[in-house]
This record gives structure tokens, C-alpha cells and sequence, in this order.
């Protein structure tokens, strides 16, 4: 028997919740504000108790860490990010289902923290589409370790020069890493998300594949995902269009039917990222701009301000289009040239083939189009030899191999050559 408190705040408001727990269920409360009485309910009982919102914020707080439930083949975990999507999973998920949503860590300075997927408000969101469908919602406090296996490492990647992906290192690593954790504490035999993507039987192995609506395909941010997970992972959405869920949200009633989606990494609360690195460690200092002969053609404040293939706000003038080429930290240096000096065909990335393929299409950002290539598997990693060169190719980027739709390797760019 143990006894856990949480409390939140919100403004001058502030709640406490107190329990006292034996195994999964609750022998003692002390919640004013809730519409139903804890005593005698389990923890997955509790989850799905409403009242006053802080109040429920605090219940949340004191049953995350230690939640738990008996193992149940119909429960399905449902990853809800406060939006639409996640919510259409959840009504996919039946009435066995039970919400977990992360809260993740953002930027204190952020200028639209609430934007967040992982907001405080995304987290509100997710719990009420939960409890006015009657279904348990947990809270898992992540913050902490987020900013240490994504946001640090984003800083980390800058200050070395590259141009790191934090979305595709967060959803093919850490995220799912928490929610599968989670899941097996929850004794669901599933995860489901409303991820655009589809788990598909490739070279007798189960394995991500595109989305049939190529607009809303995440196949890119999630293609670092271990295929060993795809046979607990549910993706509802994947053969369906954006409109055809907001319809569906619409049909139920839902309020999140029209949330406005993030489109940024989300600790950057909206803001530039720039803004962000300069407040977390990368501090403006002023440097050179040359060309490709070494000639200085303008400065700078600071040389992980660029990545490859920028264009816009370079402030230099060279007789000609010029973009960012690459940037050199250890002179704190900026290279800029023609669109033709970007070209590169030969690209090796850190990471993993899913199966055996020595041809295939790559994708090496996630808003440009996939490229057909040779592939070959290298230690660690694997190295592709584009058809046609690409432009603008960054290392700390993503590189994703399709064979087809399906994903067969996936990886960070360490190297690429002309």
C-alpha cells in the first residue's frame, strides 16, 4: 500500500489531489472537485473520472507515475495529442481504449508555447475528447527526458555544423519508445496513433509504408521505428485523407474536429529556431561569408544561422544567385556558391537497411521528393548513389529508403558527396 499526491496550478489556482493505493486500486482519497468518489475504484477506473479542471489535472499528476492495469487483449492505448487525428484513433479504438499523452518539454521563452502538441492546453484537450467519450486518460510527465534524448541533442547537432531532424529522432525513437513502455503498464495489447502511415507485409516481414493520401503521409517521420514494434502498433488513419477525418470528428461530435495543427518541432513553441539556439548555448559571434575560392563576401552571427541550400537572408551580394554551401565551425565560417554546387549524388547515412535492396527511391528531406538510387549496405549504415544529383542535402538530416511505398532503411546523413 502506498500513498501519492500530485497538485497543479494555473494562475493563482492551485489542487491537490491525495491517494492512498493498494496494487491498482484506490483505497482512500482525499479530491474534492471530482464527479464521482476514488474510493474503491481501480487506477484505470480513476483515469476516467471528470470534474473540475484542476482538479483533474492534479489526479492526473498523482496517477501517471504509477499507473497500472491488468492485462486485457481488447484494450487498445491510444496516443492523443489534443488534435483531431489522434482523436479519430481514439474513436477507432472502441470503448475498451485508454488515452496516454506525453507532456513533453517546450521552450519557457516560447512566444506560442500553447500551439505545442505536448502543450499544457494539447494535454487538457486530449483528457476531455477521453472523458466525454467516457475513456480513461493518463498523463505521462516526460518533460525531463525529452529535453535530454531530443532537444539537447538538436542543440548538439547545430554547434557541429549540422542540420539535425528532432521530429524524425523524436517519433521513430523516443516517442514510441514511452508510449510502448506505457502500453504494456496499461496491460493494452496495443498502441494506435493517428499517425498518416500503413504497416504492411514486405519481403515476409512486417513494415511502415506510405499513407494512401501522399498530402498527409508521415512515413518519413516515422521511417526510424525498430520493425520489431510494427506487430503492437496500430495506425487507423493510414488509408484515409485529412478531410475524411475531420468529417468523422464532425459525426461524433467532436470539439477538436477544427484544431489548427503544429507544423514545427514542438519545444520551439512557435518560434524561430535560430532564436531558440541562441538561447540555449549557441551565442551570436561574428564570423565570414566566402565563396567557394575563400573570398570574403559578407559576415555573419553565426554560422549555425545557415544550413545547405539556403538562399533567403544570406546579405551577401556576389553578381549572381548564391546559397548557403556549407558551414565550417571550427573557423565559424559560412561557404556560399551557385545552385550547381550543391549537387551531390553519393550519400551515406548512419542508421539501418530493414532488408536487403541494392536499388530503391531516397528521400533525404522531408519536403523534398524521393530520388532513385543504387543502395549499398555499409557498416552501420548504408550509402545510395542518386540517378539524378540532389540539391541541398544536409548532414543530421534524415535519409529514408523506399522500396516501392514500403520503408526498407532509414538513417542520419553523415556524408555526401558531389
Amino acid at each position: 500500500m502506498i500513498e501519492v499526491a500530485g497538485d497543479a496550478t494555473r494562475g493563482d489556482d492551485w489542487a491537490c489531489v491525495r491517494l492512498v493505493v493498494d496494487g491498482d486500486r484506490i483505497v482512500d482519497a482525499d479530491a474534492d472537485g471530482l464527479q464521482d468518489s476514488l474510493a474503491g475504484l481501480t487506477l484505470l477506473e480513476a483515469a476516467a473520472v471528470p470534474g473540475e479542471r484542476l482538479v483533474v489535472d492534479a489526479l492526473a499528476n498523482a496517477i501517471g507515475p504509477i499507473f497500472r492495469g491488468e492485462a486485457d487483449p481488447d484494450r487498445t492505448a491510444v496516443a492523443m495529442s489534443g488534435g483531431v487525428d489522434s482523436a479519430v484513433a481514439l474513436l477507432r479504438a472502441g470503448s475498451s481504449a485508454i488515452g496516454v499523452t506525453l507532456r513533453l518539454w517546450i521552450d519557457p521563452e516560447a512566444p506560442a508555447s500553447e500551439r505545442a502538441c505536448c502543450s499544457p492546453e494539447a494535454v487538457i484537450a486530449a483528457r476531455e475528447t477521453c472523458h466525454r467519450l467516457g475513456i480513461p486518460h493518463v498523463t505521462l510527465d516526460a518533460r525531463e527526458a525529452f529535453r535530454r534524448a531530443i532537444v539537447q541533442p538538436f542543440v548538439d547537432g547545430y554547434a557541429r555544423g549540422e542540420t539535425p531532424n528532432p521530429c524524425t529522432r523524436c517519433n521513430g525513437s523516443f516517442r514510441f519508445g514511452q508510449l510502448l513502455a506505457f502500453a504494456r503498464r496499461a496491460g493494452a495489447s496495443r498502441l494506435a496513433t493517428g499517425h498518416y502511415a500503413r504497416i504492411v507485409e514486405h519481403r515476409g516481414r512486417l513494415l511502415l509504408a506510405r499513407a494512401s493520401d501522399p498530402e498527409k503521409d508521415q512515413s518519413y517521420m516515422l521511417a526510424r521505428l525498430d520493425p520489431r514494434h510494427l506487430e503492437r502498433i496500430w495506425f487507423p488513419l493510414g488509408e484515409q485523407s485529412k478531410a475524411e477525418t475531420r468529417a468523422e470528428a464532425e459525426r461524433a461530435g467532436l470539439a477538436v474536429a477544427h484544431r489548427a495543427e503544429s507544423q514545427e518541432a514542438c519545444f520551439l513553441g512557435g518560434g524561430d529556431y535560430r532564436d531558440f539556439l541562441e538561447r540555449h548555448g549557441l551565442g551570436s559571434r561574428q564570423g565570414r561569408i566566402v565563396d567557394e575560392h575563400g573570398g570574403t563576401v559578407g559576415s555573419h552571427r553565426g554560422f549555425w544561422r545557415f544550413t545547405p541550400g539556403q538562399r533567403r537572408g544570406l546579405g551577401v551580394s556576389t553578381g549572381s544567385a548564391a546559397y548557403a554551401i556549407r558551414s565550417e565551425p571550427g573557423t565559424n565560417t559560412v561557404v556560399v556558391g551557385p545552385r550547381e554546387a550543391l549537387a551531390r549524388r553519393t550519400v551515406t547515412a548512419s542508421g539501418r537497411l530493414f532488408t536487403t535492396v541494392t536499388r530503391g527511391d531516397v528521400k533525404l528531406r522531408y519536403r523534398s521528393p524521393a530520388v532513385p538510387a543504387d543502395v549499398e549496405a555499409v557498416e552501420d549504415g548504408f550509402r545510395v548513389r542518386l540517378d539524378e544529383p540532389a540539391y541541398g542535402v544536409a548532414s543530421g538530416q534524415t535519409a529514408v529508403l523506399y522500396e516501392d511505398d514500403v520503408v526498407v532503411g532509414a538513417g542520419k546523413i553523415i556524408d555526401c558527396a558531389a
